[in-house]
């Protein structure tokens, strides 16, 4: 067990899972540059000013998630003790985000070197620079959970298993999302790739979209007129990927990447 500290750079919409509940993967940067994902993170059962912000220091005591053989996978010791510190300000073009950021983590311009480093478990987070984007995807996908999954998490927290200081009275789960958001894009090798963006800000602009137009096409169209006209085509865009828990070491055939590298956590550095 250490202490660290972690600016945090990636949160994904919030997902349920039967073990855990309803957990986000979060991933940031410790202060030497270097990747660290956290999970779980039970994000909405933390107390209210424990719930850090992107591009926010926290330090927390962490140890090596010994389930998750990905080697920057950690867990946190105690939820609770989390410390909440200094937001990084979005000043003079990013400058104190991108200087953070860009520390000491390559970043990648080929798909291939991503995917042999996963496969050697060398790597399953990294920064990386697409060539061109292509095109933004949207498809219709099931919107609501199993009544089999909710009623096994339910019982799991209910239990008092791994959140067992968490209050669940009047919890409302975040609604599953009946749209998937993907980015088709090419590397300078011109391989080309399509990637799922799981990161929780497309997901809460969807709902805040969906809310205001009371129309899920007008939402939807909306969301890709930000990533598609706004972020790829008037933004320096940088992505950051990360391997799948089940997906990192298989090996899949090269043509296949989108199933090996399959989280798009966060697409761009010039979102608050």
């Amino acid at each position: 067990m250490l202490k660290e500290r972690i600016l945090i750079a990636v949160k994904t919409y919030p997902t349920i899972s039967r073990t855990y509940g309803e957990v986000a993967c979060t991933a940031g940067f410790k202060e030497d540059g270097s990747w660290i994902r956290l999970f779980p993170i039970p994000f909405r059962h933390l107390k209210k000013k424990l719930r850090f912000h992107k591009y926010q220091w926290i330090e927390a005591s962490i140890a090596k998630n010994e389930k998750d053989k990905r080697p920057e996978s950690h867990r946190v010791i105690d939820i609770d003790n989390i410390s909440v510190q200094q937001k990084i300000n979005t000043h003079h073009q990013w400058e104190r985000r991108r200087n953070l950021v860009f520390k000491k983590e390559n970043i990648y311009t080929s798909i291939k070197t991503i995917i042999s480093l996963a496969h050697e478990n060398k790597k399953s987070l990294v920064i990386f620079k697409p060539k061109k984007i292509i095109n933004f995807e949207i498809k219709k996908i099931e919107s609501s959970h199993t009544k089999k999954k909710i009623d096994s998490m339910i019982n799991r927290l209910n239990q008092h298993g791994l959140f067992e200081n968490h209050n669940l009275d009047d919890f409302q789960m975040m609604p599953k999302l009946d749209k998937k958001f993907s980015y088709t894009f090419e590397d300078d090798e011109g391989k080309k790739s399509k990637l799922m963006i799981e990161d929780w800000e497309i997901g809460q602009l969807y709902l805040n979209c969906l809310a205001k137009y009371k129309d899920d096409s007008k939402a939807a169209y909306k969301v890709k007129e930000k990533y598609l006209h706004d972020f790829a085509q008037k933004k320096d865009l940088y992505l950051f990927l990360g391997t799948g828990y089940e997906s990192h070491l298989r090996r899949w055939p090269r043509e296949n990447f989108a199933y090996i590298i399959k989280n798009l956590v966060e697409g761009h550095l010039d979102v608050s």
